[in-house]
């Protein structure tokens, strides 16, 4: 038998909303587990939490971190980030005072912003982003979301951005359609594969509170489940998607997400140079850890 410290926390959860569930591992180091092992507690919590993640501390202020959802290991997972983070710099008191964190992941070593004090929540950089040059049918997506093709915004165009996670980025009229899709899941997972995605993120302008700049909702069929209700990575490269077609106009995006017309989580994202120079996405909010305690396997 082998014992792991184990947490279940809902990040970007609100006062009105579940947020996304995660679960976390918190290792002394990341050779006490096997990425058999890995993938077999993802399997065994399906349906409880969507990823897990399994830290290690290795500096004082310097992480390792992977992902692993019940079917294969995540590049990178930004909602299990919010809450991993957020719940380290709340417990531990060698990190509330450290304004920055670097975590290292299979997409690279990122930022962690400290804002507990100002603000009750975390920032992450993102990934850099990468574009892929894509061709959609667009009757074929629509049909794969159960749509109206006439719904899906002609003006604005459909992207393939990578910020951790290969996402088809599909721009949509209006809430009401937004609330409306429900996918099947075998049937949007083959479209994800053929078309060589990760996730579908679909947005609109067209919001429930007028605070919010945007709607979204994520699917996220190749990793075992049909919809992700709030994501730091599929958010992160809707906001490059912002930034490539001129639409980012203030200093931090307020997203609703989910298919909850009122009961929605809150995601924001901010720009920020990082070293190099180079503009990035940071995607920030807070969680609420609901589970603590010891997580037993056996061989």
């Amino acid at each position: 038998m082998k014992e792991y410290k184990f947490k279940k926390i809902d990040a970007f959860a609100t006062k009105n909303s579940a947020g996304n569930p995660a679960g976390y591992i918190l290792l002394d180091d990341m050779g006490d587990i096997s990425e058999k092992e890995m993938l077999q507690i993802a399997k065994e919590l399906k349906g409880f939490v969507n990823e897990v993640g399994y830290v290690a501390k290795i500096g004082d202020n310097e992480f390792d971190l992977r992902y692993f959802s019940s079917e294969r290991e995540v590049g990178f997972c930004g909602h299990a980030t919010i809450a991993i983070f957020y719940d380290l710099i709340k417990t531990d008191d060698k990190l509330v005072n450290i304004p920055i964190l670097t975590i290292n992941t299979n997409k690279g070593t990122l930022k962690v912003e400290n804002r507990l004090k100002e603000s009750d929540s975390v920032f992450i950089m993102s990934p850099n982003p990468e574009t892929k040059e894509t061709s959609v049918n667009v009757g074929e997506l629509a049909n794969e979301l159960g749509i109206d093709k006439l719904k899906i915004n002609s003006v604005l165009p459909i992207s393939v951005i990578n910020a951790g996670l290969s996402t088809l980025i599909v721009p949509i009229k209006d809430l009401e359609t937004i609330l409306a899709i429900n996918p099947d899941l075998e049937g949007l997972k083959n479209y994800c594969f053929n078309i060589g995605v990760d996730i579908i993120e679909v947005f609109t302008s067209d919001v429930r509170e007028k605070t919010s700049d945007y709607r979204t909702r994520v699917f996220a069929p190749t990793f075992g489940y049909i919809e992700d209700p709030a994501t730091g990575s599929g958010n992160s490269a809707f906001g490059y998607y912002l930034i490539n077609n001129n639409l980012w106009k203030k200093e931090i995006i307020t997203i609703e997400q989910n298919g909850l017309i009122d009961n929605f989580n809150i995601v924001k994202l901010q720009k920020q140079m990082d070293e190099n120079s180079i503009e990035r996405v940071c995607f920030g909010g807070g969680a609420i850890t609901k589970i603590e305690g010891k997580y037993r396997t056996y061989n």
